[in-house]
């Protein structure tokens, strides 16, 4: 056998064999996440919903701490719009409404590490994700309710060990208005079932 041959067939061996010990050892664990601002708990999916606000100081978003890990680490969460829920509104057939917010994820001194995005829209109330427990209604239930879900996966660089979210924007349509909210302080998105990949 040509001797260019065998030594291409030992290097492709030995490429396959470094990506496959690549990925061993990897875990995928829930993430600790400090939410400043907590939805509540999914009477259905029972998850913590967590509040993501528009901050001009990354450091106020909601905080994911990640474990010691090797190399890149991956954290994934779903991405969810907010509805505030009105009976009365949909049967009264004025409950449309459309939503796009976008999020980042960057590191404590500000630098982005990704932005994403979450349209959905609202038309009744089979298109919620889930109703939060918490509520003064006769069934305990918040009106806010998270929509819409978008999985959404980032890289994390090897040396960082915490990762903030924090809202960007929101633009909201209604049947008889438009609105485009990106001041500090206002609620954009939520997020719930924060997971980090990582090699120890």
């Amino acid at each position: 056998m040509n001797q260019k041959v065998i030594g291409g067939a030992v290097l492709a061996s030995c490429l396959l064999f470094a990506d496959i010990a690549s990925g061993q050892g990897m875990s995928t664990d829930p993430a600790v996440v400090h939410c400043p601002s907590v939805l509540g708990v999914g009477v259905n999916t029972d998850l913590v919903f967590c509040d993501i606000l528009i901050q001009q100081d990354a450091g106020l978003g909601a905080r994911v701490i990640l474990p010691v890990h090797r190399g890149e680490a991956t954290v994934s969460f779903n991405l969810h719009n907010r509805h505030t829920y009105s009976e009365d509104e949909v049967e009264a057939g004025r409950a449309f409404a459309s939503y796009t917010a976008e999020i980042a994820v960057a590191s404590f001194e500000g630098n982005v590490l990704g932005r994403r995005f979450i349209q959905s829209e609202f038309r009744s109330g089979d298109d919620l994700v889930d109703r939060i427990t918490g509520g003064v209604g006769p069934l305990g239930l918040k009106a806010v309710s998270p929509m819409g879900t978008e999985r959404v996966f980032v890289k994390i660089p090897e040396e960082l060990n915490e990762v903030f979210i924090v809202g960007q924007s929101l633009q909201v349509v209604r049947v008889d208005a438009r609105e485009n909210i990106v001041n500090a302080g206002r609620t954009v998105a939520a997020i719930s079932d924060v997971r980090v990949e990582y090699q120890p």
